[in-house]
């Protein structure tokens, strides 16, 4: 199984799945876009294998570049591991409380945000696309988080996965006024004039939004490789037709 682990310690296990031309479609884990469920389903098996623990155990959702959240119980586990039509729908944020859980998110060029809480036990993922982080999708996370599980967000730490980069993230004025009327993400802009097109980082914009939230920035890490750029990058600007990474956060 070919991943990038991000953190692996006492609490949570969490990585990224990375494109690798010897496995089975490229090692995409997309059931919503693949060319054979059956490969895609092995290297599901494969993933859960090295992490150690059963594909009924592990959640996905069905995303839709929403700003919805679902809290996940233990009678969702295993929705989404082995068929899209029991995934959790129309939602791009998943966060539980619950053990022995797996949480994932899928992306090609779109920021996956992993998060977690070490004295309640918290853990959560979000897909945060362009859409999504212009809806606030992160805030509307933060806002659930506080008012309703009582999280304190200095406690929080956050995890910002690889995704298209700034360089490479080029939009038309229509993307950008929606960033710019966030009121925030003004520093994370800047127009080229010889494409006549602007450049936007989705990653410090979300970074921004949990900063807003009461996140310390010093707990809020970012992998800045570019999935437009690398080898191991699965990305749908530059493919269309590419398969999907999927990040996972995994509370032990």
């Amino acid at each position: 199984m070919t991943i990038k682990f991000y953190e692996d310690n006492e609490y949570i296990r969490s990585g990224i799945t990375l494109k690798d031309p010897t496995k089975p479609e490229e090692n995409n884990m997309a059931l919503h876009c693949c060319q054979d469920p059956e490969a895609i389903l092995k290297n599901r098996q494969a993933l859960a294998d090295t992490l150690q623990t059963d594909l009924q155990h592990i959640v996905c959702a069905n995303q839709t570049h929403s700003a919805n959240v679902h809290k996940v119980t233990r009678e969702d586990f295993g929705r989404g591991a082995t068929s899209a039509n029991d995934a959790i729908k129309d939602t791009d944020a998943l966060y539980t409380f619950e053990k022995d859980v797996t949480l994932c998110t899928f992306t090609a060029d779109c920021v996956p945000v992993t998060f977690y809480e070490p004295t309640s036990g918290l853990i959560g993922v979000i897909h945060s696309g362009w859409q999504g982080t212009v809806k606030e999708i992160s805030s509307h996370v933060m806002e659930q988080l506080i008012s309703k599980e009582k999280i304190d967000p200095r406690h929080l730490n956050v995890h910002l996965g690889s995704a298209l980069s700034q360089e490479k993230f080029e939009v038309d004025e229509d993307v950008y006024f929606k960033f710019k009327a966030l009121g925030y993400a003004n520093d994370f802009m800047y127009f080229n004039e010889q494409t006549n097109k602007y450049h936007i980082d989705n990653q410090l914009t979300v970074k921004k939004q949990f900063e807003l939230a009461g996140v310390p920035s010093h707990q809020i890490t970012i992998d800045t490789s570019c999935t437009f750029i690398e080898d191991f990058g699965f990305s749908y600007r530059q493919n269309r037709e590419d398969g999907r990474h999927l990040t996972f956060l995994q509370r032990k």
